[in-house]
């Protein structure tokens, strides 16, 4: 089950790959894009923290785009290693945490608070259930959101937050809403990818 849509996909590839092609052809570094990513995700992070959530969406779909063009280069510079792939993860979750910390500073409310937590909690432990995975030898890419989700519906709610808490008359409710999604699906992603290893192991062993 994809949460994003392929034909959405398609689209964004569509207008992303020109971009990475002429990055490639400037010779960029792909660590230089990830440390662009992370520069554009704090700027949307401190948007957020002072409330400014369509600014702060349009920062965080330009940091988001960098996290997939500096794969993209790598790939098409023959840059791609090991490192590369493990420094990208590494700045991944910085900036998932300086976004979560930017919207809890705005609210500055306990029960926001909460729901930030397990989403950090489901966010992080899906990367390491992942990675913990890899060190046993088994593939676990599985589950309903990865950082492209989550990145996607963040990035849209806070494009979206004044327009629709308008119409339905609640302050900030796209974010509020996504806030919990986001909480509930990813940790339903970590059991789901708990269950995989689970089953990966058992089929191993037998």
């Amino acid at each position: 089950m994809n949460l994003i849509g392929d034909k959405f996909i398609k689209g964004y590839f569509k207008i992303v790959e020109p971009i990475g092609g002429w990055l490639t052809g400037l010779g960029i570094n792909p660590n230089t894009i990830t440390w662009t990513g992370l520069f554009f995700t704090v700027i949307a992070a401190c948007l957020f923290g002072t409330g400014l959530f369509l600014a702060g969406g349009i920062f965080l779909v330009i940091a988001g785009t960098c996290d997939v063009l500096d794969g993209y280069v790598a790939r098409k510079t023959d840059k791609k290693s090991k490192f590369g792939a493990f420094f990208d993860s590494t700045i991944d979750r910085y900036s998932d945490i300086f976004i979560f910390l930017g919207i809890a500073i705005f609210f500055n409310k306990l029960y926001i608070y909460v729901i930030i937590i397990l989403a950090i909690t489901g966010t992080l432990l899906t990367s390491y259930t992942r990675a913990r995975a890899g060190a046993l030898k088994i593939d676990c890419k599985v589950g309903l959101m990865q950082r492209p989700e989550r990145v996607t519906y963040i990035a849209a709610a806070a494009l979206f937050d004044g327009l629709i808490g308008r119409l339905f008359g609640v302050e900030h409710l796209p974010v509020i809403a996504v806030l919990w999604f986001v909480a509930i699906i990813s940790n339903v992603t970590v059991l789901q990818r708990v269950l995989h290893v689970k089953k990966e192991l058992e089929s191993l062993n037998s």
